[in-house]
């Protein structure tokens, strides 16, 4: 797959190119699915927190970004409804929208519902990540980001060999002596990035696209 880690979503022009570069097509003839499921693991989001991004009201662009065609894909009902009927509606999208939320609990739920296994199969795809919805891609989130209470470590899918710390400076916690502190217990490569970073990673090529702060670790 294509990837677009963010923090904040689709925030400037720089991203906003990277994001057109990587679907190889203006966003306008473009099929998007969004994937709120990582915001019912964490306890400060709610289902009104879920709506605002699918509805495009929330404070990272994503939803709203003019796509041809835009639908829910909820990952908890995968397991339930049949590969034969959700399989072909992600092979048929152009790019997934996966929001923020809890990352151990995305990534319990893209492995369960089979995503994590076919997504390998789909090399056009682009993943577009926010906060959650960008560290479940990578091999460790660090314990101060697991909230889901039945984690059973802060492992998730390892797609990219790199840890991300987002929201840099956005919270009192996370400042970059704070992301400082966490690099150092993961043992990997890190980047501690703001709401106006990604990072876009191709075939192993990874990029910094930032119109912000950002930092690597390691």
């Amino acid at each position: 797959m294509k990837l677009l880690l963010t923090s904040g979503g689709v925030t400037n022009p720089s991203i906003h190119s990277a994001l057109v570069q990587l679907l190889g097509k203006p966003i306008g003839v473009a099929n998007a699915l969004c994937i709120p499921t990582a915001e019912y693991g964490h306890p400060m989001c709610t289902p009104a927190s879920a709506w605002r991004f699918i509805a495009g009201r929330s404070p990272s662009p994503m939803c709203d970004l003019g796509w041809k065609s835009l639908g829910v894909l909820e990952l908890t009902a995968l397991p339930t409804i049949g590969a034969e009927r959700w399989v072909p509606w992600i092979r048929e999208a152009d790019v997934l929208l996966v929001d923020g939320g809890d990352a151990t609990y995305l990534c319990h739920w893209m492995r369960a519902s089979g995503l994590a296994d076919l997504l390998p199969s789909l090399p056009d795809l682009v993943w577009v990540g926010v906060s959650a919805g960008s560290m479940v891609m990578t091999p460790r989130i660090g314990t101060d980001f697991v909230e889901w209470p039945s984690a059973p470590d802060d492992r998730t899918l390892g797609v990219v060999d790199f840890s991300i710390f987002p929201h840099l400076d956005a919270f009192p916690a996370n400042t970059l002596a704070d992301a400082e502190r966490w690099a150092a217990d993961l043992g990997v490569p890190a980047y501690a990035i703001d709401e106006q970073t990604a990072i876009k990673v191709v075939d192993g090529s990874v990029e910094v696209v930032s119109e912000g702060q950002w930092t690597k670790f390691g």
